[in-house]
């Protein structure tokens, strides 16, 4: 059956509901100022009604009564009153009942303004099924409806408005609150590493953050301990009756790496055995029922891996909004940024670049979670003597660096050290044992910019065989590594 939900008369009640409304505020004003948080003039779904509210708040912010014959004086010419005649606004506030609650009657409404929208959705969605178009294939119909019913879901907070500094005030005191209910420390969601939650007071909410290294570093291993901790801390807290969970679910964008891949790192750090052994099967019968058993544990830890290659930034922000609506997940992570696909292609990388930082700070405003973007560095680093990188040294620096709140770098001396041995049996070898053995097992985590405190390196502890950072022994929390 096909229904033309554009033109679908709206129910006697609806229009009785808006009747009342737009009648209440001809008898008092001020119940403007609650109803402009609360509707916009499509909300109504009589367009007369549509056009009285436009007129009454333009009225009343020009600081003038709205009254029934200041608006037939403004609303004279309009159309939709050649029927029913300029007396229709005086009928209006002569039958407006005594509404106590006139925000409840503004929720009936919009309720039924969503439902409209529902409507709108569902048809376009099945015209867009029919028509065989090459521009627009199925998972574009899918993106664009996904897309859709997030407005949906989230136009209940339409209309907020500027907060005045009562507001602000409250909302300062209630971030406050949650860090010292969180035992003092942070009020975002935890990395699960000591120094790096002190610093930044855990991950923020609607932060861009970006850890960078050179290929093996290891910025791949720390962004993956930093979701499995979140998303195991999160389950941790749960189960024992938290009522401010520290962590949070996780998407897990995984755009180089395999999921069972990234799964299995997970399971090595957690186990202890060696990633070697796990790709080649290699267990004692110990090790084995020590794997099983931990898997069974982790099974259900709310950790989230899309492994779509060549995934586009539009794709990324739609399957995003789909899981916090469905898992409400409270951290994305993407593995990694230059691997990201413009919605477009731009004339050169740095635009392309430029789309994808801005998208994915947009995409950390709008959902209100903490978006972690992993980040390449320029070959730069590796032709200097001090290696440790810079800000400068990030790919398509200019607009990483501009949009992001954060941007961190890892860096592993031992990593380099092993690449220049000196010759044996020389006096620089053996300072060069003895500068290996102090490196060996360190990391560090360099906070070059952050928009909203200080900046300082952090050290860690790394271990390679099972891709696994910490942190420092005396900095160790009671969850967690």
């Amino acid at each position: 059956m096909n229904i033309d939900v554009l033109n679908l008369r709206p129910v006697a009640v609806e229009l009785e509901v808006e009747q009342a409304i737009l009648g209440a505020v001809l008898v008092d004003n001020r119940r403007l100022e609650a109803l402009t948080t609360l509707l916009r003039e499509e909300d109504f779904s009589e367009p007369l009604h549509q056009r009285t509210y436009a007129t009454m708040l333009k009225v009343w912010e020009q600081g003038r009564a709205v009254t029934p014959l200041t608006l037939k004086a403004v609303m004279q010419n309009d159309p939709g009153l050649a029927e029913i005649g300029l007396d229709y606004f005086v009928t209006l506030a002569q039958a407006a009942p005594a509404i106590t609650n006139i925000k409840e009657l503004a929720r009936i409404v919009h309720d039924a303004a969503i439902r409209r929208e529902l409507f709108r959705i569902g048809e376009q969605l099945s015209n867009d099924a029919i028509e065989v178009n090459v521009d627009q294939p199925p998972r574009a119909i899918v993106e664009n409806a996904e897309k859709a019913l997030y407005r949906v879901a989230e136009n209940s907070k339409y209309g907020e408005g500027p907060l005045d500094f009562a507001e602000s005030l409250r909302r300062a005191v209630e971030h406050a609150e949650r860090a010292q209910l969180r035992g003092g420390r942070i009020s975002g969601i935890t990395s699960g590493f000591t120094d790096i939650d002190n610093l930044l007071g855990g991950l923020q909410p609607s932060d861009l953050l970006i850890i960078a290294g050179r290929p093996g570093m290891g910025k791949t291993a720390l962004g993956t301990n930093m979701a499995f901790n979140a998303a195991r801390i999160y389950q941790q807290d749960l189960m024992a009756g938290e009522e401010t969970p520290r962590g949070a679910p996780v998407l897990f964008f995984s755009l180089e790496m395999a999921a069972q891949q990234l799964s299995a790192r997970i399971l090595s750090q957690e186990t202890e055995i060696e990633m070697g052994h796990i790709r080649n099967g290699r267990f004692s019968d110990q090790e084995w029922d020590r794997f099983v058993n931990t898997m069974t544990q982790l099974s259900t830890i709310p950790l989230y891996i899309d492994d779509t290659g060549g995934i586009s930034i539009a794709q990324i922000a739609a399957r995003a909004r789909r899981l916090k609506r469905e898992k409400n997940i409270g951290v994305i992570m993407i593995d990694y940024l230059q691997l990201v696909e413009p919605s477009r292609r731009q004339e050169n990388r740095v635009q392309e670049i430029t789309e994808v930082t801005k998208g994915l700070k947009a995409l950390a405003k709008e959902l209100n979670v903490p978006v972690i973007a992993l980040s390449q560095l320029s070959r730069g680093v590796d032709s200097r003597d001090d290696k440790r990188p810079v800000l400068s040294d990030l790919r398509e620096s200019g607009s990483i660096e501009q949009d992001a709140d954060v941007v961190m770098f890892v860096y592993r001396e031992e990593y380099y050290l092993k690449s220049r041995e000196p010759d044996v049996n020389t006096p620089e070898h053996a300072k060069w044992m003895e500068k290996l053995e102090r490196a060996t097992n360190q990391a560090e985590v360099l906070v070059e910019k952050h928009r909203h405190g200080a900046t300082r390196p952090i050290e860690l502890t790394f271990e390679g065989r099972f891709t696994r950072f910490s942190n420092k022994a005396e900095d160790r929390p009671e969850y967690g590594r």
